[in-house]
Parts: C-alpha cells; structure tokens; sequence
C-alpha cells in the first residue's frame, strides 16, 4: 500500500466501501474500518489511517480493483484468475506473494505474482512450458508480438483457426500488467474473453447455422442450398468433422437453428462459440458442392485385413495421427510402408483403387 491508495481510501470513506470483505464509513468526522475478522470503529481520520496502514492488503486490493479505469470484460476475468470470488483477499495476497496463482485458458498457462503496492504481475505461455525455465523460453514483454509467435504451429504449419489445439510451444510473456496480458489472450484467442462474459452475464448472442448460412453471399452463398428441408444430419456431421475438442478448444454454442439441437456434444471448452466460424463456412462451401453430387456404385476387390487398413488410414489422418505412426510399426494400418505397399498393389498406373475409375465414362 502506498499513501495515493491511502489518500484515495480517505476519500472514497465518504461514500462508504464494501469490497472483498472490507467495509468502510465516514459520518461527521467518525470513521469505521471493518475487516473480516474485526471491526474498528469510532475513528478519527488519524486512527483511521492508522488501521488502514494495518491493513495493507485490504486496502490495495480495493484500490486495484476498483479505482483503474478496466473494460467490464476485463475486470471479470481478471478477477476470475485470481478466484476472487471464492478466495478472501488474504488467501489469494499469501498465494501470490509465495510462487503466485495460477489458471488456464484454452492451451495458455497464467501466472498471478504479487507486485509493488498490490498489482499483480502477470506471466503467459504455453501449459507444455509451465514448469520451463524462463532463460530456455523466447522471452517477450510486447503483447503484439504474439500475433508472429502463434501463426504457425510447432511443425511450422500455418494455423487457419486461432483456437485450435496447436498452440505453439517456446515462448513467454514476462511483467504485464492486467491490460497487456488481456491484450496477448485476444491476440492468441480473439474475443474468447468478451464472448466468455458476456456468457456469464446471461448476453451472449448465439447465432446458429440457419441464420448463418443465410447471411452468407457471394461464393458462400451456395451453402444455404444445403439445407433442403430433409432434416440436419449433414450439419451433424459439420460439427463432428471441426467442432470437436479435439479439432477446437471452444464450446460449440450454437445448434441448427434455435429450436433445433444437433446430436453432437458441444465440447467442453472454457470459452464458448456464438457462431460457425470462418473455417466452417469454408469447409461447408466446399462440402455442399461434394455432396450435391449423386452416389455411384463401385465394385473393389480387397481382402479383409486391406479393408480394415483403409479404415485404420482414414481415421488416422482425421485424428491427426498419422505422422505419429513410426515407420517400423508395419503392424499399423496406417504405416506408411503398408500404405505404400497397399497402393503398389491395389492401384493401377492411372491411380485408380483396384484399377476402377472415378467416372463411367
């Protein structure tokens, strides 16, 4: 505490504070100052400052939360790091000044320490890199930075979705203050904060798939021919193939329509999402020209063990696993040399499976 946070309390005296379990009042000259575990009251100023002096951390706890000039949505989660809603001021203060608090949010890892007068200092990285030292991370202060930092993922592949369970590794973000740190979540995880209160105040405006779909122009357009009134499994099967926790770390919101769910679980994320995002409709696009097609029959000759190993390939590339599949575990069906193997038997100099072509013709 600090005499501008003293000042500052004398001052707010007048209008009477009850905050985090300190409580406050002046009348004609006579002050009380009640904490959670005893009252004083009967005070002149000088007894007043006095106890407050006590009493510092009550004091910098008001003033850090109520006198800086934060966006509601920041205020709340920032106060949420820190449980300040389940913690007393004296749990979350004794935590942060020995090795501070810390949470979640998505794949970030979040660092409350305890800085001069009561302010927090925030650190952020990666949850792989929470027991790293520092001096093996890429150390940085600027929240900007990690609009470079988190483009690619850590096979250097670019990341289309912010949200996805890619984060990369290797990186931190050192000595910022509640602002800064709201900034670089926005950065790596754009409006997850502003939608995550919004949430919690009971406001979020959730926009489902048919009203989406409906909005969309241009090239996007065609995707509302999706829909043909024949039920919606096909949008089941949209938010099977992306909106899994696997594929993202938002909590899926939205459904086919309001007064239609979809079958498939919404996830578990911290955060929710309002709407298809961009790489929905993207794919959508792509997949109402596929299935506007009509079905053909195919006729393949395959032995069991091929079949399974059809199925083994499939489910390992839409589960991201393929490159983990090691070059001498031949027993995989997704092994690349079985792959290769498969395709040196099974396909002819055209590359069609078992020498059928795609068309009739």
């Amino acid at each position: 505490m600090n005499d501008t946070q003293l000042d500052a309390l004398v001052e707010a005296a007048d209008e009477g504070i009850d905050y985090d379990g300190l409580r406050v009042t002046h009348d004609a000259g006579v002050y009380t100052f009640e904490t959670p575990g005893e009252p004083y009251e009967g005070l002149d100023e000088d007894g007043f400052r006095e106890v407050a002096t006590e009493n510092p951390w009550l004091v910098s706890n008001w003033y850090f939360w109520t006198q800086a000039d934060r966006p509601e949505p920041e205020q709340a989660f920032l106060r949420w790091l820190e449980g300040a809603d389940e913690r007393s001021v004296t749990e979350r203060y004794e935590a942060m000044a020995d090795g501070g608090l810390t949470e979640s949010w998505g794949q970030l890892h979040i660092e409350i320490a305890l800085g001069d007068d009561g302010t927090r200092v925030y650190t952020l990285r990666n949850e792989e890199d929470a027991d790293a030292d520092l001096d093996s991370l890429a150390v940085h202060t600027d929240p900007l930075d990690a609009r470079e930092l988190v483009k690619h993922d850590d096979r250097g592949r670019y990341r289309p979705l912010k949200t996805a369970p890619t984060l990369p590794t290797g990186w931190a973000f050192v000595d910022l203050d509640g602002r800064a740190l709201g900034r670089a979540v926005d950065v790596i995880y754009p409006v997850t904060i502003a939608n995550w209160h919004l949430e919690r105040q009971g406001e979020l405006d959730v926009s489902h798939w048919v009203p989406t779909m409906e909005r969309q122009t241009g090239i996007y357009g065609v995707i509302e021919t999706w829909n043909r009134g024949d039920g919606h499994e096909h949008v089941d099967w949209v938010a099977e193939a992306c909106c899994d926790d696997s594929q993202c770390l938002k909590r899926r919101e939205w459904d086919y329509d309001a007064e239609t769910d979809l079958d498939v679980d919404g996830g578990d994320g911290e955060f929710p999402c309002r709407e298809p995002c961009s790489l929905v409709i993207a794919a959508a696009r792509q997949w109402t020209k596929l299935e506007g097609e009509e079905t053909q029959t195919y006729e393949f000759e395959l032995t069991p063990s091929e079949k399974e190993q059809i199925e083994a390939i499939i489910d390992a590339v839409a589960d991201g696993e393929a490159d983990e599949v090691r070059e001498a575990d031949v027993y995989d069906g997704a092994n690349r040399y079985r792959t290769r193997f498969l395709r040196a038997k099974r396909f002819d100099e055209e590359g069609n499976l078992c020498g059928v072509p795609t068309d009739d013709e």
